[in-house]
């Protein structure tokens, strides 16, 4: 049975094993013989300095544009703090977005210390990549961050990560000498279409056509309870989430709109694009004195104004779970000093991240800033990004509908597949994902994606493999099989992967011919099989 393609991407990884990272601390001696330590003691109690004093080797992930400002941080940290702390670290260039899978597919192998974007939080604590923070540690969050960022640094209650960024959303970048009202969306189209210029909105984007919902009043909030099930209250499907639909299809219907998000769309001919703090610099290079920067506009149903929303996301500062009590306590008062105010600050004056700290957000500098302006005016309307990856395309599916018609029937339609899709995929554990890799792991099409359902510990999917050159596919987990279960108990086509230049040939199942295939799994066994039914 083949899968709806809008119902394809679901969750990433999850298959907990605690697993423990080894200490590679100097003086290994301090691990265990102070009694009573722990990380939220000793990384917290400015009495026990003495007791962290050592020197610790570790690995810190970062994005590359940031690398060697995060040398520059820890050597900073090691001048600056009094607890006799000297951390040697090697700084590697990871991004935001790929930490999370490459810390799930091999916690062991992970960052010591790793930024990451929010919506990858809730799979990496899942798949215990997260320590998670005391009380004094999260008061430290709590008291010094906006409340946005300790949200999404949050989950039942507990704080698992340090929040370094508060401006991950969008909002306008428009040029002054066409757009002559940027608060009012109907007249920003008729601006556009006067001018025969180009109206950049990423409405085929999950991400951006939220705007509309949550302006509209709709929700989608996602957590999960304490055991693993999804708590969700979405709202799409309703009387608002049409009103959404309808002002879509009014910016859609523009012959001047453009579903793109990229400020050098303003060298195409673009007087409006909607994106992120990230294109700032392209837009001033592009407009110059001309460049306008506003939150998003207002667009009207039926006589009623509703203000655009959007998403908020953030960046974050984690601690990998470490068996060295000792070290951990030094790697979270580096986390710590990391996300303080004088960091934060510099960062921003250096590449430009908005701070979340409340402090730094203070500062002149970021006081007089246009475009971190039009992030904190539009964070007064901005919803904590914590939807699981399986959204992003039940959403993106409504885009299509909208463009093709403005009919209430076939509007109302697809807010019913839409919340079909939320029905199905709420009802998932968490954490679970096989991806077909006919086109390969790293870029296998959605319509190669595919969930694994059932009731209690066994859940199965069924699904029809085309014929193929590579016939593989990959259920990640943050572990390594036993040689006797998961993997090595079906993967025949194991020596297959190998030749076929799998990465990583242990984690996949290699289909050695077409046909129709149903694989189950028992997430309390971890064991896997594999039948052929047609």
């Amino acid at each position: 049975m083949k899968l709806k393609r809008i119902l394809a991407l679901l969750l990433a990884v999850v298959m907990v094993f605690a697993l423990a990272a080894c200490s590679n601390k100097t003086d290994d001696t301090k691990a265990n013989t102070e009694g009573g330590k722990t990380p939220e003691t000793e990384a917290n109690n400015p009495g026990s300095g003495n007791e962290l004093a050592g020197t610790y080797e570790i690995k810190v992930w970062c994005a590359e544009n940031v690398v060697e400002l995060m040398k520059k941080q820890i050597d900073d940290f090691n001048a600056k703090n009094t607890d006799g702390i000297v951390i040697k670290a090697t700084v590697q260039n990871v991004g935001e977005g790929d930490a999370a899978t490459q810390m799930i597919t091999d916690v062991d192998a992970g960052g010591d210390l790793f930024c990451f974007a929010d919506d990858q939080f809730a799979r990496l604590v899942q798949a215990g990549a997260l320590s998670k923070l005391g009380t004094q540690a999260s008061e430290f969050v709590t008291k010094n961050n906006d409340a946005g960022s300790v949200k999404a640094a949050t989950i039942n209650g507990e704080i698992y990560a340090y929040p370094m960024t508060a401006d991950n959303t969008y909002f306008m970048y428009y040029d002054k000498t066409v757009i002559t009202d940027p608060t009012s969306l109907d007249k920003i189209i008729a601006d556009c279409e006067a001018a025969d210029k180009q109206l950049c909105f990423d409405l085929g984007n999950g991400w951006y056509l939220a705007s509309f919902f949550f302006g509209a009043g709709c929700t989608s909030d996602w957590a999960t309870d304490k055991d693993g099930h999804w708590v969700v209250n979405d709202t799409f499907d309703s009387a608002e989430g049409l009103i959404a639909m309808k002002g879509m299809n009014k910016v859609m219907s523009s012959p001047k709109f453009d579903s793109k998000s990229n400020a050098a769309e303003f060298d195409n001919g673009a007087a409006v694009v909607v994106s992120g703090t990230w294109d700032s610099g392209t837009a001033k290079s592009i407009l110059g004195d001309k460049m306008g920067v506003a939150a998003l506009p207002k667009f009207t149903v039926d006589g009623k104004d509703y203000e655009l929303g959007s998403f908020m996301g953030y960046k974050m500062v984690g601690v990998k779970p470490q068996s060295d009590a000792v070290k951990a306590a030094a790697l979270h008062k580096l986390a710590q000093y990391l996300t303080g105010a004088e960091a934060q600050t510099e960062r921003f004056s250096t590449v430009g991240w908005g701070p979340s700290n409340l402090d730094a957000m203070k500062s002149d500098a970021v006081q007089n800033d246009p475009v971190l302006a039009a992030v904190a005016e539009q964070a007064k309307r901005a919803v904590v990004q914590n939807v699981p990856d399986g959204w992003w395309n039940l959403a993106a599916a409504l885009s299509s509908v909208t463009k093709e018609t403005g009919d209430e029937a076939a509007l109302k339609d697809a807010l019913k597949t839409y919340h079909d899709g939320i029905e199905l995929l709420k009802n998932l554990k968490p954490g679970l994902l096989f991806v077909g890799a006919w086109n390969g792991w790293n870029n296998a099409a959605v319509e190669d994606t595919y969930m694994l359902s059932g009731d209690g510990d066994v859940l199965s999917l069924t699904l029809e493999v085309p014929e193929s050159d590579y016939m593989g596919g990959r259920i990640v987990n943050n572990g390594k099989w036993e040689s006797d279960k998961g993997y090595a108990q079906i993967t025949t086509g194991k020596e297959l992967a190998k030749d076929l230049g799998a990465d990583n040939p242990d984690n996949n199942i290699v289909f050695v011919e077409a046909g129709t295939y149903k694989v189950t799994i028992n997430t309390t066994t971890n064991e896997i099989t594999l039948e052929k039914v047609g």
